[in-house]
Protein backbone atom coordinates (compact mmCIF):
# COMPACT_ATOMS: atom_id res chain seq x y z
CA UNK A 1 0.00 0.00 0.00
CA UNK A 2 2.79 2.39 1.02
CA UNK A 3 4.71 1.46 -2.13
CA UNK A 4 1.70 2.25 -4.23
CA UNK A 5 1.27 5.63 -2.53
CA UNK A 6 5.00 6.46 -2.94
CA UNK A 7 4.80 5.57 -6.65
CA UNK A 8 1.75 7.79 -7.07
CA UNK A 9 3.46 10.65 -5.23
CA UNK A 10 6.63 10.24 -7.34
CA UNK A 11 4.56 10.25 -10.51
CA UNK A 12 2.82 13.48 -9.46
CA UNK A 13 6.21 15.12 -8.67
CA UNK A 14 7.63 14.14 -12.05
CA UNK A 15 4.57 15.51 -13.80
CA UNK A 16 4.85 18.79 -11.86
CA UNK A 17 8.57 19.24 -12.57
CA UNK A 18 8.12 18.27 -16.23
CA UNK A 19 5.31 20.75 -16.78
CA UNK A 20 7.39 23.64 -15.45
CA UNK A 21 10.08 23.63 -18.15
CA UNK A 22 7.49 22.85 -20.78
CA UNK A 23 5.52 25.93 -19.85
CA UNK A 24 8.67 28.06 -19.73
CA UNK A 25 9.49 27.04 -23.30
CA UNK A 26 6.25 28.37 -24.72
CA UNK A 27 6.88 31.20 -27.27
CA UNK A 28 6.18 34.70 -25.97
CA UNK A 29 3.06 36.47 -26.99
CA UNK A 30 3.24 38.32 -30.29
CA UNK A 31 3.04 41.69 -28.61
CA UNK A 32 6.09 40.82 -26.48
CA UNK A 33 8.36 40.16 -29.48
CA UNK A 34 10.78 43.03 -29.97
CA UNK A 35 10.42 44.49 -33.45
CA UNK A 36 13.76 44.81 -35.30
CA UNK A 37 14.47 48.37 -36.44
CA UNK A 38 14.19 48.94 -40.21
CA UNK A 39 17.49 48.84 -42.12
CA UNK A 40 19.06 52.22 -42.79
CA UNK A 41 18.58 53.66 -46.27
CA UNK A 42 21.43 52.88 -48.69
CA UNK A 43 24.13 55.52 -48.74
CA UNK A 44 25.43 57.00 -51.96
CA UNK A 45 28.93 55.88 -52.77
CA UNK A 46 31.55 58.60 -52.37
CA UNK A 47 32.81 60.12 -55.58
CA UNK A 48 29.55 59.64 -57.51
CA UNK A 49 27.26 62.23 -59.09
CA UNK A 50 23.65 62.65 -58.02
CA UNK A 51 20.83 62.97 -60.57
CA UNK A 52 20.45 66.64 -59.64
CA UNK A 53 24.11 67.35 -60.37
CA UNK A 54 23.94 65.54 -63.71
CA UNK A 55 20.75 67.32 -64.80
CA UNK A 56 22.19 70.73 -63.85
CA UNK A 57 25.39 70.05 -65.81
CA UNK A 58 23.34 68.75 -68.72
CA UNK A 59 21.16 71.86 -68.78
CA UNK A 60 24.20 74.12 -68.89
CA UNK A 61 25.88 71.98 -71.54
CA UNK A 62 22.91 71.52 -73.88
CA UNK A 63 21.73 75.08 -73.33
CA UNK A 64 18.15 74.08 -72.62
CA UNK A 65 15.97 72.92 -69.77
CA UNK A 66 14.34 69.68 -70.89
CA UNK A 67 12.08 67.22 -69.15
CA UNK A 68 13.45 64.58 -71.52
CA UNK A 69 17.00 65.00 -70.22
CA UNK A 70 15.86 64.67 -66.61
CA UNK A 71 13.82 61.56 -67.37
CA UNK A 72 16.70 59.85 -69.16
CA UNK A 73 19.08 60.63 -66.30
CA UNK A 74 16.55 59.17 -63.86
CA UNK A 75 16.22 56.04 -66.03
CA UNK A 76 19.98 55.58 -66.12
CA UNK A 77 20.36 56.07 -62.36
CA UNK A 78 17.48 53.67 -61.65
CA UNK A 79 19.13 50.98 -63.79
CA UNK A 80 22.85 51.44 -63.13
CA UNK A 81 23.05 53.66 -60.04
CA UNK A 82 24.95 56.92 -59.69
CA UNK A 83 27.90 57.30 -62.07
CA UNK A 84 31.37 58.14 -60.84
CA UNK A 85 32.18 60.07 -64.00
CA UNK A 86 30.65 61.81 -66.98
CA UNK A 87 31.82 63.08 -70.36
CA UNK A 88 30.72 66.27 -72.10
CA UNK A 89 31.64 66.61 -75.75
CA UNK A 90 30.64 66.87 -79.38
CA UNK A 91 30.53 64.28 -82.11
CA UNK A 92 29.71 63.79 -85.76
CA UNK A 93 28.65 60.69 -87.61
CA UNK A 94 27.34 59.48 -90.92
CA UNK A 95 25.96 56.26 -92.27
CA UNK A 96 24.76 54.47 -95.33
CA UNK A 97 24.07 51.06 -93.80
CA UNK A 98 27.66 51.09 -92.53
CA UNK A 99 28.41 54.15 -90.44
CA UNK A 100 31.21 55.89 -88.57
CA UNK A 101 31.14 58.14 -85.51
CA UNK A 102 33.85 60.51 -84.22
CA UNK A 103 33.83 62.72 -81.16
CA UNK A 104 35.90 64.48 -78.53
CA UNK A 105 35.22 65.82 -75.08
CA UNK A 106 36.32 65.82 -71.46
CA UNK A 107 35.87 63.20 -68.76
CA UNK A 108 34.96 64.64 -65.34
CA UNK A 109 35.36 62.82 -62.02
CA UNK A 110 35.12 63.95 -58.39
CA UNK A 111 38.24 62.37 -56.96
CA UNK A 112 40.40 61.17 -59.89
CA UNK A 113 40.85 64.34 -61.91
CA UNK A 114 39.61 65.24 -65.39
CA UNK A 115 40.85 63.87 -68.69
CA UNK A 116 40.55 64.78 -72.39
CA UNK A 117 39.05 61.93 -74.39
CA UNK A 118 38.36 61.12 -78.03
CA UNK A 119 36.08 58.43 -79.36
CA UNK A 120 35.42 56.76 -82.67
CA UNK A 121 33.60 53.68 -83.79
CA UNK A 122 31.80 51.85 -86.59
CA UNK A 123 28.17 50.83 -86.78
CA UNK A 124 26.09 48.73 -89.11
CA UNK A 125 22.32 48.63 -89.49
CA UNK A 126 19.26 50.09 -91.16
CA UNK A 127 20.05 53.77 -90.89
CA UNK A 128 21.20 56.41 -93.33
CA UNK A 129 22.22 60.04 -92.93
CA UNK A 130 24.56 62.35 -91.09
CA UNK A 131 24.47 64.19 -87.82
CA UNK A 132 26.31 66.46 -85.45
CA UNK A 133 25.44 66.47 -81.79
CA UNK A 134 26.38 67.48 -78.31
CA UNK A 135 26.74 64.41 -76.16
CA UNK A 136 26.71 63.75 -72.43
CA UNK A 137 27.97 60.32 -71.39
CA UNK A 138 27.44 58.89 -67.91
CA UNK A 139 30.28 56.57 -66.85
CA UNK A 140 29.77 53.85 -64.23
CA UNK A 141 32.25 51.79 -62.18
CA UNK A 142 35.31 53.49 -63.65
CA UNK A 143 38.27 52.32 -61.49
CA UNK A 144 40.75 54.86 -62.95
CA UNK A 145 40.54 57.56 -65.58
CA UNK A 146 42.83 55.55 -67.87
CA UNK A 147 40.32 52.67 -67.82
CA UNK A 148 38.09 54.67 -70.21
CA UNK A 149 40.57 54.04 -73.05
CA UNK A 150 39.11 50.84 -74.50
CA UNK A 151 36.27 49.56 -76.70
CA UNK A 152 32.69 49.49 -75.43
CA UNK A 153 30.14 47.47 -77.42
CA UNK A 154 26.44 48.27 -77.29
CA UNK A 155 24.10 46.76 -74.69
CA UNK A 156 20.90 45.32 -76.14
CA UNK A 157 17.59 46.80 -75.06
CA UNK A 158 19.06 50.04 -73.74
CA UNK A 159 17.76 52.60 -76.27
CA UNK A 160 15.31 55.29 -75.09
CA UNK A 161 13.87 58.44 -76.68
CA UNK A 162 12.32 61.14 -74.50
CA UNK A 163 11.61 64.76 -75.37
CA UNK A 164 14.23 65.31 -78.07
CA UNK A 165 16.94 63.28 -76.31
CA UNK A 166 18.10 59.74 -76.98
CA UNK A 167 20.01 57.36 -74.72
CA UNK A 168 21.86 54.12 -75.36
CA UNK A 169 24.28 52.10 -73.23
CA UNK A 170 27.70 50.56 -73.90
CA UNK A 171 29.49 48.13 -71.64
CA UNK A 172 32.72 46.24 -71.13
CA UNK A 173 33.01 44.18 -67.96
CA UNK A 174 31.79 46.23 -65.01
CA UNK A 175 32.25 49.59 -66.75
CA UNK A 176 29.14 51.02 -68.39
CA UNK A 177 29.05 54.15 -70.59
CA UNK A 178 25.64 55.73 -71.28
CA UNK A 179 25.64 58.37 -74.07
CA UNK A 180 22.75 60.86 -74.03
CA UNK A 181 22.42 62.77 -77.32
CA UNK A 182 20.26 65.72 -78.27
CA UNK A 183 18.18 66.70 -81.30
CA UNK A 184 19.36 65.46 -84.68
CA UNK A 185 22.13 63.61 -82.91
CA UNK A 186 19.90 60.72 -81.99
CA UNK A 187 20.19 58.39 -85.02
CA UNK A 188 20.08 55.37 -82.73
CA UNK A 189 17.96 53.61 -85.35
CA UNK A 190 18.62 49.94 -85.78
CA UNK A 191 22.38 50.11 -85.71
CA UNK A 192 24.82 48.11 -83.67
CA UNK A 193 28.48 48.78 -83.08
CA UNK A 194 30.92 50.03 -80.46
CA UNK A 195 32.83 53.13 -79.39
CA UNK A 196 36.57 53.14 -78.89
CA UNK A 197 37.94 55.79 -76.50
CA UNK A 198 41.48 57.06 -77.06
CA UNK A 199 43.73 59.71 -75.44
CA UNK A 200 44.51 61.23 -78.85
CA UNK A 201 42.48 61.89 -81.99
CA UNK A 202 42.64 59.21 -84.66
CA UNK A 203 40.83 58.46 -87.91
CA UNK A 204 41.05 54.72 -87.33
CA UNK A 205 37.69 53.59 -85.88
CA UNK A 206 38.97 50.04 -85.31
Amino acid sequence: MRATMRFAALTLCLIAFGAGPALSQQPPAQDQIAQAPPPPPPQNRPGTFSPGELVNEGHRFFGTVSRGLAELVEKAVARWGQPNGYILGQEGSGAFVVGLRYGDGKLYTKNAGDRRVFWEGPSIGFDTGGEGARTMMLVYNLPTTDAIYQRFPGIDGSAYFVGGFGMTALGDGNIVVVPIRSGVGLRLGANVGYLKFTPNATWNPF
